[in-house]
């Protein structure tokens, strides 16, 4: 399955059958879950996807250890340059 099948509302579960959250965004790497536990939303990467069946999406770690992996924060956007054009202008080579 492809991200772009992936669709907004669709549940997601730990590997042990736990719900996590429901699919509030979708990008091209990762899926933005809006959780009821966790007062922010989570940014799981494409890579934690398991699988997904009947628009449920089951991730590769289970629920209760999902808080712990680093998903709170937005990931940096790969096609952003890492640095500023002015400082790519003034570089000395």
């Amino acid at each position: 399955m492809r991200m772009t099948d992936i669709k907004s509302g669709w549940e997601v579960v730990g590997n042990d059958g736990r719900r996590v959250g429901i699919v509030r965004e979708v990008s091209q790497n990762y899926v933005v879950v809006s959780t009821t536990v966790l007062t922010s939303d989570l940014y799981v990467p494409a890579s934690a996807i398991a699988n997904v069946a009947d628009a449920v999406i089951h991730l590769s770690a289970p629920q209760r250890d999902v808080a712990e992996m680093g998903w709170t924060q937005a990931p940096r956007d790969d096609e952003a340059p890492t640095t500023s054009p002015e400082t790519e202008l003034h570089r000395h080579v």
